[in-house]
């Protein structure tokens, strides 16, 4: 039976209006409509685009302490309705139940750290008489707002990845346009939501539902949109780079994420976090674990490890609390993900376990010899197949870790310091995780990838320096 949900209204400028045109938000698990939200025109976003140019005045105007005590009510409203964020997001997502409970959790954290970075964004002192002849001068400098930022968010984890566009521009004093993913809405909306009944001014912040192709030049060719923060694909980053023209842009591009097991690793371990790494969201995420490069000593019991647990994934109904594992977004997805695995197979490689497609579920699926020109080696995945590698030591596990146009995150297991940092220090990745899956994040640290996985970092703390800018301010001191 179909569950109704508020999401009949966008959020524009501060006002929830409705439109005729309408998208129709459905569960990827059986089709089932959910509801249906405003689908935005360019007009709509031309007005939300001057609206949030006021509201940027507005949001720079206001206090360290209103925007923290803005943050933290609807941080605190996120958690007195934790069990309806955490079904909205299970429903018109990816994401079991418990999966969404914990991403409701860890959208109120991303918030509560927003509040507190916003009292830490400070400048510094500069010492203008270290240079000759400047013994008159002293200044400092300090960070202001960038203005208009607009964010565009993903379907994957479509409550927190809102929060950590929407958190740090509201920290930073900027107005923000959230475009979320046409799949799902809904849990944007009710982020907003929180932010209007937590006091947040009117114009300072938009949630505007539409279909990319309707609105989405609009929004990253305006000149009067200052920042832009993209989540999603290499291909519709790349596309967003060279629309955009001269302003800031942060993008994280998903990945390709190396996974290596040394011969000194505790197997057990390691086996546990490839598989809670790989099939967490059904592998639809940015560092979910996709290639493992496992030395050739320890190769076959690894892989035995590996596979009991790849074999116990439960994948079912989205909201029982026994299912570990839901559906792709659409079945064109799983479909594609099934075409990739055959060709792979085609090519030679063997299916371990899995590899079987039931609508938009795909099965928990781990291939071993997959040749290195298939799309499952060089490509992100995006969805829960996981390669298998025998190597011979750690010198190869790194060069053919880094033998792809990604770089966001890697995982390495070894209990031997040298070997430890020698992977820290060659792996080209914005993040290396020792004795830990490359899925590891939490929401205050650094992250961001190199290569064809982005551009900047996220993380509250570095967003906000993202969305700020330093204003220098030099006295020279005259006698009176």
């Amino acid at each position: 039976m179909a569950m109704k949900l508020a999401g009949k209204k966008m959020l524009l400028a501060g006002e929830w209006v409705e439109r005729e045109d309408k998208i129709d938000v459905l569960n990827p698990e059986n089709n089932e409509w959910i509801d249906s939200v405003p689908a935005a025109s360019k007009k709509d976003i031309e007005k939300a685009i001057t609206l949030a140019k006021e509201g940027s005045d507005i949001a720079a105007n206001m206090s360290v302490r209103e925007r923290m005590d803005i943050l933290n009510k609807a941080a605190s409203y996120i958690e007195e309705h934790h069990e309806d964020f955490a079904r909205t997001i299970a429903l018109e997502g990816v994401k079991t139940i418990n999966e969404a409970r914990g991403e409701t959790t860890r959208a109120a954290e991303t918030l509560r750290l927003s509040a507190e970075e916003a009292r830490r964004l400070t400048g510094e002192s500069v010492n203008f008489d270290q240079m000759p002849g400047n013994k008159d001068r002293m200044g400092y400098y300090f960070r202001f707002p960038v203005g208009v930022v607009a964010a565009i968010t993903p379907f994957n984890d479509p409550l927190n990845l809102v929060a950590h566009k929407l958190g740090p521009a509201v920290a930073a004093g900027n107005a923000i346009i959230i475009k979320p993913a046409t799949e799902t809405p809904l849990s944007a909306l009710k982020m907003a939501d929180a932010f209007m009944k937590a006091g947040l001014p009117k114009k300072v912040l938009t949630v505007i539902t539409g279909r990319s192709r309707d609105i989405g030049d609009s929004l990253i060719e305006s000149k009067d949109v200052n920042m832009i923060s993209f989540t999603g694909g290499y291909e519709t980053g790349e596309m967003i780079s060279k629309k955009a023209g001269l302003k800031k842009i942060s993008m994280e591009l998903g990945s390709n994420s190396p996974f290596i097991v040394r011969k000194d690793a505790d197997l057990k371990l390691a086996a546990a976090a490839a598989a809670s790494g790989a099939f967490a969201a059904a592998g639809q995420n940015c560092l979910s674990v996709q290639r493992m490069y496992v030395e050739e000593e320890v190769y076959d019991s690894l892989r035995e490890e590996f596979l009991k647990h790849v074999r116990d994934v439960k994948m079912g109904d989205k909201l029982s609390d026994s299912s570990d594992m839901g559906p792709l977004i659409n079945e064109k997805e799983a479909r594609r993900i099934e075409s990739w695995v055959q060709e792979a197979k085609e090519q030679g490689a063997s299916i371990l376990t899995g590899g079987v497609r039931r609508g938009a579920f795909y099965e928990p699926t781990v291939v071993e010899e997959a040749p290195e020109n298939a799309l499952l080696v060089k490509e992100e995945i995006f969805g829960p197949v996981v390669l298998l590698f025998k190597v011979k030591d750690l010198e190869e596990a790194i060069e053919r870790s880094n033998d792809v146009n990604y770089g966001l995150q890697a995982g390495i297991f070894t209990n031997n310091v040298n070997s430890a940092l020698q992977a820290a220090k060659k792996l080209h990745v914005g993040g290396v995780m020792i004795n830990d899956s490359s899925d590891f994040r939490i929401d205050a640290m650094p992250f961001g990838g190199v290569k064809g996985s982005g551009l900047g970092r996220e993380g509250v703390e570095f967003a906000i320096r993202e969305m700020s800018e330093e204003r220098l301010v030099c006295f020279k001191i005259t006698e009176e």
